[in-house]
């Protein structure tokens, strides 16, 4: 088990302090509960917003160490999302990574420009999510 991780007494994995925190930007309520419970079972925190705007002003809070984004959303999209992140003094640091159903060349090459550190297909499972956190250093 991951050591930032330790077991409650119902034995899921939680996050304890000092783990690494990832903000999932997502507005389908289902997928950002299966995504929080993977990102969870890799030890790290988890907060979520169910848009762009909402993501920013969970940034302002505390910036994350890694973002999840979804492409499509109501109120600020993802590319919108991402560009006013990367604009800010501190939006270098977090990790973003694209979870959408957007597949195609034109989409990813958009993303990466704008500051997308990786790009994941959905539906993705535990293992697809692994391998891109590790590609870039998460876990």
């Amino acid at each position: 088990m991951n050591a930032a991780v330790k077991s409650s007494e119902f034995g899921d994995a939680q996050p304890v302090a000092g783990a690494k925190s990832c903000l999932i930007v997502e507005d389908s309520r289902v997928i950002r509960k299966i995504t929080r419970h993977i990102v969870e079972g890799l030890g790290m925190s988890v907060s979520e917003a169910e848009d762009g705007q909402q993501g920013l002003t969970a940034c302002d809070a505390a910036m994350p160490d890694l973002i999840l984004l979804d492409w499509n959303m109501p109120v600020m999209n993802g590319i919108e999302f991402i560009k006013a992140l990367r604009a800010r003094p501190d939006g270098a640091a977090p990790k973003v990574v694209f979870c959408t159903t957007e597949y195609d060349a034109d989409h990813i090459r958009e993303a990466i420009a704008a500051g997308a550190n990786e790009y994941v297909m959905k539906p993705f499972d535990h293992e697809t999510l692994q391998l891109k956190l590790q590609l870039i250093g998460m876990v």
